[in-house]
């Protein structure tokens, strides 16, 4: 019935008493769905910056935040939100058609990593310095594997991106790279050039004992048969699809507390572009 959006009935002393729902909510925990060891994002130990995100909207909502991990990034909507383990998921694509999203609470891109005692020009993927790296660190089936396939160079890095793969599953072959692992071929001087998503290398280059520097690559690229290849995302937060309640009040903390996401994401080291305007 329509009153079920204001107020739940609960048994009390043999009676009922009217309670807002907001009040009985605040008395829920806000189950957020957190990989495992998925880092810099999130892992047990609450060690990533999506878990200060969590964190930061649970007080906002006066809701204890409690995690339910996951390990494999392929079904965890599948088999986690889906399933009610939990309410919100963070860092989904805005308009993940999976979930309900949020408005985005920062938008960022794949930047190219390099040691800053180089000095190299890496304004785009014309740079002459990607033409001459004998080594550029890369995750497959990201963008810029298209373009490294565009500039020729896919094949030259083919067996040196092999070496890189941190963790390889005995099932269904899940392969996963580690970001500091990449990140640590640039400080070492293994590699010449990373090409990563800022968000999931910020953290490492920060903490670099080599000096490093991220170059935000533009959002202009295109593949050789002439089609954009998006460089810039936006990220939000995905709730299920019958829970426009949840959806509603996560949009008002992201608008509330917009400065202090930008905030602890600036700490973390992320590089941060503007939202496109709004056709």
């Amino acid at each position: 019935m329509q009153i079920n959006k204001f107020f739940i009935t609960a048994l009390c002393l043999g009676g009922s008493v009217a309670i807002p729902q907001a009040q009985a909510e605040q008395n829920k925990p806000l189950k957020v769905c957190a990989a495992e060891n998925e880092m810099p994002y999130s892992n047990k130990a609450g060690e990533g910056f999506e878990n200060k995100l969590a964190e930061l909207v649970g007080k906002a909502l006066n809701r204890k935040v409690e995690y339910l991990s996951w390990t494999d990034p392929r079904y965890y909507i599948r088999d986690t939100l889906d399933k009610g383990l939990c309410d919100v998921a963070m860092g989904v694509d805005k308009g993940d058609p999976r979930v309900l999203t949020t408005q985005p609470y920062y938008r960022s891109g794949y930047v190219f990593i390099s040691r800053e005692a180089d000095k190299l020009n890496l304004e785009n993927w014309d740079s002459e310095a990607l033409r001459k790296a004998q080594r550029i660190a890369f995750v497959p089936d990201t963008p810029p594997e298209v373009m490294m396939r565009a500039i020729g160079r896919y094949n030259d890095m083919f067996n040196y991106s092999q070496e890189l793969v941190g963790f390889k599953s005995r099932r269904n072959q899940y392969i996963k790279y580690e970001t500091s692992k990449l990140v640590s071929e640039i400080s070492s001087g293994h590699a010449e050039i990373a090409a990563l998503w800022g968000p999931s290398a910020a953290r490492y280059v920060k903490a670099s004992t080599t000096p490093l520097v991220m170059t935000m690559i533009p959002d202009n690229n295109v593949r050789t048969d002439g089609q954009k290849v998006d460089f810039h995302f936006s990220t939000s937060m995905g709730v299920r699809k019958n829970d426009p309640t949840l959806l509603a009040q996560l949009n008002k903390v992201i608008e509330d507390n917009r400065n202090e996401i930008t905030e602890l994401l600036e700490e973390e080291g992320i590089p941060l572009v503007a939202e496109p305007d709004a056709p």
